[in-house]
């Protein structure tokens, strides 16, 4: 969800289990309850706890390094924990609970998904920051369309308000399109396909086995990271130069270029969860930028740049870094924007003709296809049992836009009415192609939506306001695209585990309206308690700098930038783009190896050491498939929840310890000897 990633390779009838025909015959037995009944209390009290867990762990990604994996498949297997937990522990002290059932467990990964989206859509990380005081002040108020009138901090009030009028639209969007893109066009819509998969597994006789353990080494392994990242704590001391996350694992000279293993229990599990591709082109992004192309430029300080500029400043080396970033960001999503177009009408044009030939019947005898075909046609059954109306969408999308379209310019008010009206018109079309790209190719594309909207607002505006519209407006598109690909991407994983699609998208209202309240909630923890947007501080927020620098260049162009760089960024641009025709010609044999621009685009800014992080991650996930590949594809998933929850846990304390201003007790410093 929400974030850009590698594509994963998934068909439906992996679904069905090759375990013979009892678990066939066990899907036609099972009771389906109503759309009612699968939303329950207790579902809606595990689905706020991972809520807010997971908001935290979005937020800190966000923050820090902005690549955010899929953490669909960990919403339902942390739902089925919890609930597990909880009816085993009332079962034993006499309570009658009701039974937990797989359409059960898809509402709370919905809940979860719908809530903790919200805090990467809601632009938390990127949009809504890049407007703040600490961004100008970082960019430097003499930097040339950087003017102070454009700066709007962060407010819990503004913040939760805006997301209750942005948040909802999306969902009604494409309600009208569900039995289309899942049952007409058969979209795959990998992560959603994989966590029915995981979900349909846990409430099966064969899977139960399997589930226990992946809960147990989920638990294991969140407990260690949380004593772990605790652990790290008392020694990190006060500044950015203490403890664990400095430790010069590869010598003195690779560290002062950010080449370093931090013992971060997040940026390893992400490894783990990222396809070996994303790592690798991370840690090739790195070794790119920080290994040649920052130590070159340096060499011309005093050349290209004048040499007595502070670290942060736009005119010297931090322009080359955000430039060459943001052109690397772009071309990559322009490309694959334009080849999701094409593959949309390409798909779309395939169905129509088939639509038009006659049909050919074929007599099926074979007892197990029969039997398929009797679990589809159920799923069929009740998937269109509990019908949403058309007018009901159509006339929450409209009201909700007339809403949002009356309190937008009064939050921002350089955005104004029609500009946003505009929007909202264009909207359906954008959240029609992300979802439906997303549904072939598992790769959402809501960043590249925003950045658009981004760069025609911020330059039809102009210099009056249109920073500070043009990055609104990247916020209100973000919204839109991602919550409606996310609603279509649960609708599939609803449809393959006999879940109503009323209750889904019920849950989907409910997971965004907690989502609304918990994503502000927890971003205002982190405002409060850290440094957020310093460069030297743990928050570096990256993407703030990199949006904010989007809609100056949309305002004012490209004429401030230091020497050479503009001819750096155009031929990074190139580069993406050939890089990924390349990867769409090769077969796949060869372009499996060819890295990812995007990917490679992230260390270029923020530093090396999470790439450093997430290849140890891919190593020890590849020595585990060489050893053992089963129990990798069983358990890695687990293992990788365990150690992203268990340090996003420990953000909580570590917060509340800041607030109060308590610091950790000792300073662990690695540095050069006094003799050196």
């Amino acid at each position: 969800m929400g974030t850009e990633t590698s594509s994963v390779d998934i068909s439906e009838p992996l679904l069905v289990n090759s375990n013979g025909n009892e678990e066939k015959e066990e899907y036609l037995r099972e009771e389906v309850p109503e759309w009612k009944e699968q939303i329950t209390i207790r579902g809606l009290v595990v689905s706020a706890v991972l809520g807010s867990l997971f908001c935290i762990i979005t937020h800190k990604l966000n923050l820090t390094v902005g690549i955010i994996p899929s953490l669909n498949v960990a919403a339902g297997l942390l739902g089925f924990f919890f609930v597990k937990t909880w009816t085993g522990f009332l079962t034993k002290i006499g309570f009658f609970t009701k039974p937990f059932t797989k359409q059960e467990n898809t509402v709370i990964q919905t809940c979860v998904v719908a809530c903790y989206g919200l805090a990467f859509s809601g632009g938390f990380g990127s949009s809504l920051i890049a407007m703040d005081q600490r961004t100008y002040e970082l960019i430097g108020p003499d930097y040339p369309g950087n003017r102070a009138e454009d700066v709007k901090n962060p407010g819990l009030g503004w913040m939760m308000g805006f997301m209750f009028v942005v948040s909802f639209l999306g969902l009604f969007s494409l309600v009208p399109l569900r039995k289309v893109m899942v049952l007409d066009y058969k979209l795959t819509y990998p992560s959603g396909t994989a966590t029915a998969m995981l979900i349909n597994s846990f409430h099966t006789k064969t899977g139960a086995e399997l589930a226990g353990n992946q809960v147990r080494q989920l638990g294991k392994y969140l407990s260690i990271s949380f004593v772990w990242s605790c652990f790290k704590w008392f020694f990190s001391g006060i500044g950015d130069s203490c403890g664990f996350d400095n430790f010069p694992s590869f010598g003195l000279t690779l560290f002062r270029n950010t080449f370093y293993f931090d013992f971060s229990p997040t940026y390893v599990g992400c490894g783990l969860i990222c396809p070996h591709l994303v790592n690798c082109s991370v840690l090739l992004g790195a070794i790119i930028s920080w290994g040649f192309l920052w130590p070159f430029i340096s060499e011309h300080a005093g050349d290209w740049y004048p040499a007595d500029l502070g670290s942060n400043d736009f005119k010297g080396l931090y322009g080359y870094k955000v430039f060459i970033s943001i052109a690397l960001i772009l071309g990559d999503g322009i490309y694959n924007l334009v080849k999701i177009i094409i593959i949309t009408i390409r798909e779309m044009w395939r169905a129509s003709s088939k639509q038009t030939t006659l049909p050919v019947v074929t007599e099926v005898n074979d007892d197990e296809s029969s039997q398929l075909q009797s679990v589809e046609k159920m799923r069929d059954e009740v998937f269109l049992k509990d019908r949403i109306p058309t007018w009901f969408a159509a006339s929450g999308y409209v009201g909700l836009a007339a809403i949002s379209i009356a309190t937008i310019p009064m939050i921002f008010p350089p955005l104004k009415w029609y500009l946003v009206l505009g929007s909202y018109i264009l909207a359906p079309a954008l959240a029609f192609c992300n979802s439906y790209g997303t549904g072939l190719t598992d790769w959402s594309l809501a960043s590249t939506y925003g950045k658009i909207g981004l760069f025609i607002i911020a330059a039809a505006v102009g210099q009056n306001g249109g920073v500070i519209a043009g990055v609104a407006a990247c916020a209100v598109m973000m919204s839109i695209v991602s919550t409606a690909a996310d609603l279509m991407q649960d609708f599939k994983t609803g449809y393959l585990t006999f879940s109503s699609a009323k209750s889904m998208f019920v849950s989907q209202l409910i997971g965004t309206a907690m989502g609304c309240v918990i994503a502000p909630l927890t971003f205002w923890m982190f405002w409060t308690a850290f440094e957020i947007g310093s460069p030297d501080g743990p928050y570096k927020a990256p993407y703030a700098v990199i949006f904010r620098e989007m809609a100056i260049l949309g305002v004012e162009g490209f004429a401030e930038l230091p020497k050479y760089c503009m001819e750096m960024c155009g031929g990074f641009f190139a580069a993406a783009l050939i890089i990924n025709l390349v990867r769409d010609v090769t077969p796949k044999k060869f372009s499996q190896y060819i890295p990812i621009p995007m990917a490679m685009a992230v260390p270029f800014y923020i530093g090396a050491y999470f790439a450093v992080d997430m290849f140890v991650g891919t190593v020890i996930l590849f020595v585990w498939e060489k050893l053992n590949r089963k129990d990798a594809e069983d358990y890695a998933g687990a293992v990788a929840s365990g150690l992203i929850c268990g340090d996003g846990i420990w953000t909580i304390p570590s917060a509340i310890l800041s607030i109060m201003r308590i610091e950790p007790p000792i300073c662990m410093y690695f540095g050069p000897s006094a003799s050196s």
